[in-house]
């Protein structure tokens, strides 16, 4: 715990088998209550290093997509009880180290939501991030910005925290089961009246870490700047969609 507060760890995993025990030993232990993997059907022995290291393990029998393992992540993180739930990706992209920052930027009360940026240290590219998603990232959130009304380094981190208060407000089961998933989050939070916060993060770019390619990143983009104006037309009660529509009791 920090300051009273159960913090919970929830890893997203697809045949991280490679860089799991490496994320696993830099997690500050001595703070987490507790550490999620869910496995999204991986083709490699993810849940068996896993289970070796004493982590709960969830298994999807088949594969969700990226959005659909991260809904099985945080719902398992708040039937746990967790206050502070820290989504860190398995492939040691990010510094694990850091996610007491991160839980902490929440408990202070100063932030519902708090992201991990790999721009703001200004060493992305140092950190081997490819020309062409560094330049696509900086296209993204300067678009983001303008229509989104706030001012983020980066949108696109897989490193960021979430207090129970946001989790259980935001409907995040009515997002895509796909990669766009990580933006309507964002968003979501914002319609719901939650601060963002950041903090600079180091990345590392390597064979076994986990990257979409070119194809699916276009589509990706073409997605970020879709649910943009989503939020915008929302913001402007032009338009209503199904992501900011809040079913929860």
């Amino acid at each position: 715990m920090l300051l009273g507060k159960k913090i919970a760890v929830v890893m997203p995993a697809y045949n991280a088998e490679k860089t799991l025990q490496q994320t696993y030993d830099e997690i500050p232990h001595e703070y987490v209550d507790e550490i999620i993997v869910v496995d999204d059907a991986s083709k490699d022995s993810t849940p068996e290093v896993a289970r070796k290291l004493g982590l709960k393990v969830i298994v999807h029998e088949k594969n969700l997509g990226y959005g659909g393992n991260q809904k099985t992540c945080y719902k398992n993180a708040l039937v746990g009880g967790a206050d502070v739930i820290v989504m860190l990706h398995p492939d040691y992209q990010y510094s694990p180290k850091l996610v007491t920052a991160l839980a902490a930027m929440v408990i202070s009360g100063h932030y519902d939501v708090a992201l991990g940026s790999r721009i703001l240290g200004g060493d992305a590219l140092k950190g081997g991030m490819p020309s062409y998603k560094y330049v696509s990232n900086r296209f993204l959130t300067f678009f983001e910005n303008i229509f989104l009304g706030i001012k983020l380094s980066e949108y696109h981190t897989g490193f960021r925290a979430f207090s129970r208060a946001v989790l259980e407000t935001i409907p995040f089961e009515n997002n895509s089961d796909d990669f766009i998933f990580d933006n309507q989050m964002i968003v979501q939070a914002l319609h719901f009246g939650f601060k963002i916060g950041e903090i600079s993060c180091p990345t590392k770019y390597f064979e076994e870490a986990s990257s979409i390619n070119f194809s699916r990143s276009v589509t990706y983009g073409i997605g970020v700047m879709g649910t943009s104006l989503q939020y915008f037309f929302q913001k402007k009660r032009i338009a209503n969609y199904k992501i900011f529509e809040n079913n929860k009791p």
